[in-house]
């Protein structure tokens, strides 16, 4: 597999979940048009798509914004009703400010006064509830796993990352702390100023996996696998202990992690 390719293959979980939610936006506004939801039945259904896709497919557009941001503090998978709610109460402010420009404009012909703005609240509270809920337990995401290299293809390149130390040592795990890794071997740790997930392009060549959204260990360097409190630990070789994360917990059963 190319270096491309394996790139690719990395970011389409967030390009998938993208595609998911505008799926699901458009969706719901189709929904809402042809049922004549909150009292627009005396319009054509024609008018009603023309309003509700379109709304819906904004309204996700932001939401997949406040979602990354969200994402960086709320594991939405290890907390889900919480990560429902936080956007839940980011979304619906912005988004009820522009449903109530457009539904004057399109319903009425001129924005609607200002002092109607607070009953868009309601509605639109409702409607990002159920879609933030839908996206939030319909997304799983999968942990990137890295693969040895194949005889005559490339090495995997972060061991190159290696503080001079540190250089030729065993990587056990690699760990984010906010902007920096820090690179757990057979000779101690160290840290280096990069990003998890540009790491996990250069890990490829190493047999391992993303076991949380802040770890990647090497699979040789597990000695046992701890389970309690529908979670699960790895202790490596060293005695570095490794979260899996719920979200990625199956993905790394199925393939005979534990």
């Amino acid at each position: 597999m190319t270096t491309a390719a394996v790139s690719h293959n990395r970011r389409s979980p967030s390009l998938a979940r993208f595609a998911r939610g505008m799926a699901v936006a458009a969706a719901a506004g189709v929904v809402l048009a042809l049922t004549g939801a909150f009292g627009m039945s005396n319009t054509t259904v024609w008018i009603r798509l023309a309003y509700w896709v379109p709304v819906m497919l904004a309204g996700a557009v932001w939401g997949e914004v406040c979602s990354r941001l969200i994402d960086r503090w709320i594991d939405m998978d290890e907390r889900p009703w919480l990560a429902v709610a936080a956007l839940t109460g980011s979304i619906t402010g912005p988004v009820a400010i522009l449903v109530w420009f457009v539904t004057g404009l399109v319903f009425e012909g001129q924005v609607y006064p200002l002092s109607t703005l607070p009953l868009m609240v309601g509605p639109v509270l409702i409607v990002t509830a159920s879609v933030s809920a839908i996206n939030v337990f319909l997304g799983k995401a999968q942990p990137v796993q890295t693969h040895a290299a194949a005889v005559g293809a490339p090495a995997a390149r972060f061991p190159d990352r290696l503080p001079p130390r540190l250089r030729g040592a065993t990587i056990r795990a690699v760990q984010a702390e906010d902007h920096y890794l820090r690179i757990h071997t057979d000779r101690g740790s160290d840290l280096i100023l990069m990003r998890l997930s540009d790491a996990l392009d250069e890990l490829e060549g190493l047999e391992g996996s993303q076991t949380h959204r802040s770890w990647w260990v090497a699979r040789d360097a597990v000695r046992d696998v701890a389970r309690g409190d529908g979670r699960a630990t790895l202790t490596l070789e060293g005695g570095v202990v490794a979260p899996v994360s719920r979200r990625y917990a199956k993905a790394l059963r199925d393939a005979g992690w534990y």
